[in-house]
């Protein structure tokens, strides 16, 4: 009997065909009943939930193999493609340094990368796992290596957490558990009693209520009010995607009813529409235009391929037959099984069915009560378990409470995506000698190559103490670290994150208590934003901007640079005292009074307000406005040139505008500035040739970058597989080995020392 094996509650969602073998041995095949309304719609009756013994019943119900089997085969594949990208084989050397002095963020402190040929062994086993799950070969022992080095090596670095990680572990994770291998699998070649054979119902409910916590709990946490506001994401308004609807909406709308209105809608509704049969359609319309979306909004990987894969999950599990049934025949044998006859499993608890006849009278077919093994009540105990923990699990920080910073927890379980932006404009790190008293500072990321330790109370505090230990080497004894770390999140003022006046190294913290050294994020200020914009609409295109927020009793020091010739700063509320430190002058402001200070020099701006103070500062970058003045200049010539309107002969320093579109043009240009100008024009005429080129060269130019970077993984990868068997080669060998692993496409050598630049940067005040 085909029936739909979905339910609401519990998730229980999509069918199948509940066939079952003739055979002597299977139970006989049920007669066809009436379905009830609720059955047709959620998969069950609501007899199913009565009791224990038909819930457990429920669960292992019966259902087709082919959806799980698609599924399997696409996640292993995925994953195959991510361990050479996202989880870093093609780069592995550059990401573990071995042998050099790098802090390192692991989630336990005793977690440690082995040596680097040994981590490529790692990430072998990884690879041979996904690839396994993929082909259903050696089933259990390719998901047992897939997850145990996949879960390794996500635990070694909480700096690349993230909710598609974690995702990708959680499936790696139940597929161990299910029967994936039942259906289009070599297992199923090497062990016929297992090929096309029934699956219990509780794997298809786990995978499926998975994806809706992923959507239905970012929905939830989009209700945030800096996403209902439209203050998240506001950039992306601005990106190409959205031009469609720049037609009849203007960006400020577009921001907020699409980019977050839509992706709220979408979030808290895209499980039920997958659920239900009359949605399904529109369900699979809105997921993957807003998955397509994503893969180009974001540098997120396979992540958006992943959860497409996932939505005919939530079809009849027996969909891929009907699929593959379309197909010519000749095909059908390298093609998955189209035949609706899967066999039975003892994973599956199947209801028999006993008739009754006497002389007389003949009583219609009784369904008898199955029988229920232990593994039956095990498989029903881990879903209801392992749901209530997913949906426990995104509100469990009152429990880690060392890891809540401003935002809740380390990112990477809670589902949160994209809720929160941040901007970094001011790192300080300071370090004191214990001994001597000597104050120095350090490069913001000085030994490591993460910058998510800046916004996180617990990676601080592994990090000041790596700094303790690596300093001692540079004749600094028993230092103290200090961090002046400005943020602002989802466009509000720029604040202090951690008090600056702790010294790390010493500070007190535990996963179970809350971080006393965290300032507090100034929420009472966030109706500011509303003016900022109206003070951002007032500038011209060359007047920049930064908002300001500070505590009582604390500072912050400040260098303006040279090209910001023209700096001052005015007070929103609050009072604050400026030290000039060179002129040793102080001046008092109220709101409402600016006052300049000096380029090329230090300044010290004191709140000494009871409340918090406000103040912005308005700067004009001098160099870079003369620079874009010089390149407006040097156009109209050149366009002048061309259409032959200008009359008089160029001086030989602006000889090479004319002859301008010739390969190196620029390296004849004597004045700096027009060789400058001449390196913009060229790399400008190459992004629109990008830009403008069309499916076929982005397609090529797209799998000659991917070759390379897998051909760099696999060939590091051998080069650290024959170390491990044979030893070390000569340094000479190694390093010829290492540059061929390097070789890149043609253009991109040609092109790699050619990239301009920012002419004139100016990332911090």
């Amino acid at each position: 009997m085909e029936a739909r094996d979905a339910t609401a509650g519990a998730l229980v969602s999509s069918a199948g065909e509940e066939q079952i073998s003739k055979k002597d041995a299977a139970p006989k095949k049920e007669t066809p009943q009436t379905k009830s309304k609720m059955e047709k719609v959620f998969g069950f009756r609501k007899e199913d939930l009565t009791s224990w013994h038909s819930l457990v019943t429920l669960l292992n119900r019966p259902t087709d193999p082919a959806s799980l089997g698609i599924f399997r085969c696409l996640f292993g594949l995925l994953m195959v493609i991510d361990i050479t990208q996202e989880r870093g084989l093609s780069h592995l050397d550059f990401k573990y340094l071995d042998g050099a002095p790098v802090c390192r963020f692991p989630l336990f402190n005793v977690l440690q990368p082995l040596p680097l040929d040994w981590m490529y062994l790692v990430y072998v086993v990884m690879f041979f796992g996904a690839l396994g799950i993929m082909l259903g070969c050696f089933y259990r022992l390719s998901c047992l290596m897939f997850i145990s080095t996949y879960w390794y090596i996500f635990f070694l670095d909480k700096t690349t957490w993230n909710n598609h990680s974690y995702l990708y572990g959680l499936i790696g994770f139940q597929l161990a558990l299910m029967d994936g291998n039942r259906y289009w699998s070599i297992d199923g070649l090497r062990r016929p009693s297992i090929r096309n054979a029934h699956v219990p119902l509780w794997n298809y409910t786990l995978l499926r209520t998975q994806i809706f916590i992923v959507y239905f709990i970012a929905g939830i946490k989009k209700l945030d009010a800096d996403w209902v506001e439209g203050y998240s994401m506001s950039y992306l308004a601005h990106h190409w995607l959205f031009d469609p609807f720049k037609v009849i909406l203007p960006v400020d709308l577009i921001n907020l009813l699409v980019v977050h209105g839509g992706g709220l809608v979408l979030d808290l509704t895209a499980g039920y529409l997958l659920f239900f049969d009359a949605t399904r359609p529109y369900g699979f319309f809105f997921v993957s235009y807003f998955h397509c979306m994503n893969s180009q909004l974001f540098s997120i990987g396979m992540f958006s391929y992943t959860m497409l894969a996932t939505s005919p999950l939530f079809c009849y599990a027996d969909w891929p037959r009907k699929f593959f049934a379309r197909f010519p025949e000749f095909l059908r044998a390298v093609l998955p099984l189209t035949s609706s006859d899967p066999q039975p499993s003892t994973s599956c608890a199947y209801n028999e069915i006993q008739s009754t006849s006497t002389e007389r009278q003949v009583t219609p077919p009784v369904a008898k009560a199955s029988k229920l093994r232990l593994k039956h009540k095990l498989g029903a105990i881990f879903t209801i378990l392992y749901i209530i923990e997913q949906f426990f699990l995104p509100y469990s920080h009152f429990i880690t409470q060392g890891y809540n910073n401003w935002t809740n927890g380390l990112y990477g379980y809670s589902w949160d995506m994209m809720v929160h932006s941040r901007s970094h404009q001011h790192v300080k790190i300071t370090y004191k000698d214990g001994k001597t008293g000597e104050i120095g500072y350090l490069n913001p990321g000085v030994f490591t190559q993460s910058r998510r330790w800046k916004d996180h109370g617990d990676m601080l505090k592994q990090y000041a103490t790596c700094l303790n230990q690596f300093l001692p080497r540079y004749n600094i004894s028993d230092p103290e670290i200090y961090f002046d770390i400005w943020v602002s999140i989802n466009e509000r003022f720029q604040q202090r994150i951690f008090d600056p006046r702790v010294d790390v190294v010493k500070a007190d913290w535990s996963p179970f208590r809350p971080n006393t050294w965290l300032m507090p994020l100034l929420v009472d200020l966030s109706p500011w934003r509303t003016k900022f914009q109206e003070i951002e609409g007032s500038l011209d295109n060359q007047t920049e901007i930064v908002f300001i927020a500070d505590f009582p009793g604390l500072h912050l020091e400040n260098f303006v640079s040279q090209d910001l010739g023209n700096t001052s700063i005015s007070v929103l509320q609050g009072k604050v005292n400026v030290e000039i430190v060179e002129e040793k002058k102080n001046f008092t402001l109220q709101p409402g009074e600016q006052i300049k200070v000096p380029a090329g020099a230090y300044h010290k701006v004191y709140t000494v307000s009871k409340d918090p103070s406000c103040y912005m500062y308005i700067y004009v970058n001098t160099t870079e406005a003369a620079l874009q003045e010089n390149f407006t200049k040097l156009f109209e010539l050149q366009e002048r040139v061309r259409n032959g309107t200008e009359t008089e002969p160029l001086p030989p320093e602006l000889q090479p505008l004319i002859t301008a579109d010739d390969e190196g043009s620029e390296l004849n240009a004597t004045d700096p500035i027009v060789q400058l100008f001449l390196k913009r024009q060229r790399r400008m005429k190459q992004v629109k040739k990008r830009r403008e080129a069309g499916a076929l060269e982005r397609l090529e130019r797209f799998a000659v970058k991917k070759y390379y970077t897998i051909r760099r993984g696999f060939l590091m990868t051998a080069i650290a597989m024959r170390n491990l068997v044979v030893g070390l080669p000569s340094l000479e060998q190694l390093t010829r080995e290492v540059a061929f692993a390097n070789m890149k496409e043609p253009q991109a050598e040609a092109n790699q020392d050619e990239r301009l630049k920012d002419e004139v940067g100016h990332g911090e005040l």
